[in-house]
């Protein structure tokens, strides 16, 4: 078994040492005589690999499907020099014994496809050189070069773009990755084609002057044989041009294949199919390309079989375009229908009763983004949003209910929760968002605004500079990035309301098909339903993910018989899950940047909360409180701005004292204390907070 283990490999390399030696032999044809059979075999392998490349570039849906075809150009080019080498070398040596000297492939391209006459075969060659050379090639280089330019220019606002998917929970980490390495592959690909287009105008150039080597040579060479002037005009002759043709066909459908695969990006799908539903998916176009083409037929002398022909094939297909269209209006038409409620009726008024836990309301202007059959992906995002909340957080989103309302105005959007507005931001039709992440871009034309998500400035751009932007360092977005963002964010804030009894059963539901025992045990032996709900309500209003399970139901159940208290259980909770709350918290650098508290202001919050147990009063002083919170907001400012996440460590019995204090004035700022962060990690004080700076 042992040595069955690397067959895959030895496979794969065997051949990779095939395609290698193949290489090799190529370059080697050039200095290598080979028989007229050998030159026929490898003449077919090069048409063989043209027809292949060209049928591959047209079915093909994306250019990282044949991310290799640079690299086929390459070998492609110098397989048809090599055999325009091996073929000169045949028709010089052995072109005085007859039209079979340089292969069959070679005679019969000069015999049958020009009908023995050279004139007409020179001039079928100089005109399908032509074609490559200054029609396609040309065109196709072109179109790379510009393609290449523009991938490059916008690939820091596409990687920001991906960034910022990933931040807003619409992606997960291994899909950015493929996102970021796809994006340099197709830049790569793009800079391959710019370059790899060179090729094929060498090719071209060498054919020209390949053909003219072989008329002159041979003519010198068949005279100094014996041939007469006449003989050896028409033997070499014919012998050039066929070789010339041979060589010249495969080369016309690479640099088509080339020019294909360039100019169907912006297609979005595979070129027969795109051309199929573009083309003749417009009816009115299609029928009056027919009626045109019956004119052409009725005029005098224009024959008219092929032109009726046409009109006929054309006119079919109008009518099964319209049959197919009749047919799905008739298939939705008799699709069964809800019956209609009566307005007024109690069937109509218990449907309005339930309230959405989550509902999204949109103005009139963005149901284009909303509705899948205008071409919106919102609800494609929010699904993968829901997805991604789960990973995160560990709950379970209800359905989002998405609806029009015209009352909104028309690039308002807001969010409900239990039919209670908590959040809404505006949207500018025709426009992107325009945010600058790192801070140092240029200045941008555009109407400045604020991000609704995070509050951070940005400038709504029209559409037109998009690529401008992006190219500037811009995070560019469109609308239904914009709001799939801001729901992210709310669904954030709001964890802890949407997580209710229901979404706790089902989450135990969920557990309890791999480790039914630990829920037994703790509800409802240990603690209830209600008392646990608030302890995930607790972690989750925190910031806490509850994800893992596992871990904070043994943990409940471990300290339950101590105390029932939820917030003593939330603290002790969040003691047990130390090391996801330090993992959240660590820098790269394997260090965790944090505030820390004055001694003096410790000492304040100890003496309030005696005061407190006492009965003795524990309020504290007003203007003391204002200063603290002026220089926390003022610290969480300043950690935000060196990218760090909020949070400020301090001692395990004035925690939920100090996020009691700290909520409503600093809420993105997160309270740990020693005990819940892991022995090992090395904590770096980012800024001492107390009254005295406050003050300052």
């Amino acid at each position: 078994m042992s040595q069955g283990t690397p067959s895959e490999p030895d496979r794969s390399n065997g051949a990779e040492l095939v395609i290698a030696l193949g290489i090799v032999f190529i370059v080697l044809m050039m200095v290598i005589p080979l028989p007229g059979f050998m030159v026929d075999a490898i003449l077919a392998i090069s048409l063989a690999i043209s027809i292949g490349v060209f049928l591959i570039g047209l079915f093909m849906e994306h250019v990282l499907q044949f991310s290799a075809f640079p690299a086929v150009i390459l070998v492609a080019t110098l397989l048809r020099l090599s055999l325009n080498v091996a073929t000169t070398r045949l028709i010089l040596m052995n072109g005085h014994e007859g039209h079979g000297a340089a292969g069959k492939v070679v005679e019969t391209f000069g015999k049958i496809v020009v009908g023995g006459n050279v004139v007409v075969g020179l001039v079928i060659f100089l005109i399908l050189v032509v074609i490559n050379f200054v029609v396609i090639t040309k065109g196709a280089g072109r179109v790379a070069e510009v393609a290449a330019r523009f991938a490059l220019d916008g690939m820091p606002g596409k990687q920001m773009a991906i960034d910022a998917d990933l931040n807003s929970g619409n992606i997960s980490a291994d899909v950015a990755r493929v996102r970021r390495k796809d994006l340099e592959r197709e830049a790569d690909f793009f800079g391959a084609m710019d370059g790899a287009s060179k090729f094929v105008k060498g090719d071209a150039i060498a054919g020209l002057l390949i053909t003219f080597i072989n008329l002159v040579g041979g003519l010198m060479i068949g005279m100094a044989n014996g041939m007469t002037l006449g003989n050896a005009a028409e033997t070499f002759s014919i012998l050039s041009v066929g070789d010339a043709l041979v060589s010249q066909m495969p080369a016309l459908m690479i640099s088509t294949a080339a020019g294909v695969v360039v100019t169907r990006s912006a297609t979005g799908d595979q070129l027969g199919r795109a051309l199929r539903s573009q083309m003749l998916g417009s009816r009115r176009a299609v029928a009056a390309t027919a009626g045109v083409l019956t004119l052409f037929a009725l005029l005098p002398g224009m024959p008219a079989f092929p032109f009726l022909a046409l009109a006929g094939a054309l006119a079919l297909s109008v009518r099964a375009v319209k049959k197919k269209e009749e047919a799905e209006v008739k298939a939705a038409a008799a699709a069964p229908k809800e019956p209609a409620k009566k307005p007024g009726s109690s069937e109509e008024i218990d449907a309005a009763l339930p309230l959405d836990i989550f509902a999204l309301e949109v103005g009139y202007e963005l149901v284009q983004a909303v509705d899948p059959s205008m071409g919106g992906n919102l609800v494609d995002r929010i699904a993968a949003l829901r997805k991604q909340m789960a990973l995160d957080l560990g709950i379970v989103i209800p359905p989002v209910h998405v609806r029009d309302n015209l009352q909104l105005p028309p690039g308002v959007y807001r969010f409900l929760m239990l039919g209670t507005e908590i959040a809404r931001g505006t949207t500018r039709a025709g426009r992107f968002l325009a945010m600058d992440a790192s801070g140092g871009a240029p200045p941008i034309d555009g109407e400045a605004t604020k991000d609704p998500a995070f509050g951070t400035p940005a400038r709504w751009i029209p559409a037109r500079d998009r690529e401008l932007a992006e190219a500037l360092g811009y995070t560019v977005v469109d609308h239904t990035t914009i709001i799939a963002t801001h729901l992210s964010e709310v669904v954030r804030q709001n964890a802890h309301n949407i997580l209710g009894r229901t979404e706790l059963a089902h989450l135990f539901e969920v557990f309890s098909r791999t480790t039914p025992k630990l829920v037994e045990d703790l509800v409802p032996n240990l603690l209830s339903n209600g008392e646990v709900l608030r302890v995930m309500r607790n972690l989750l209003k925190e910031g806490v993910s509850i994800r893992d399970l596992r871990s904070i139901l043994e943990a409940l159940t471990e300290i339950a018989p101590a105390t029932r208290d939820p917030e003593q259980l939330t603290e002790m909770t969040r003691q047990r899950l130390s090391r996801q709350i330090t993992a959240s918290f660590t820098g790269h650098d394997g260090t965790l940047s944090a505030l820390v508290l004055d001694a003096p202001v410790e000492d304040m919050f100890r003496r309030s909360l005696r005061e407190i147990a006492q009965g003795t009063g524990g309020a504290l002083d007003p203007e003391m409180a204002r200063q603290l919170g002026l220089a926390l907001e003022a610290a969480v400012k300043r950690m935000a701005q060196a990218g760090r996440p909020a949070c400020v460590v301090v001692a395990p019995d004035v925690r939920r004292y100090l996020r009691a204090f700290a909520e409503r004035r600093c809420p993105s700022l997160s309270v740990l204390s020693f005990r819940e962060l892991e022995p090992d990690v090395a904590i770096r004080p980012f800024e001492t907070v107390g009254l005295g700076k406050a003050a300052a």
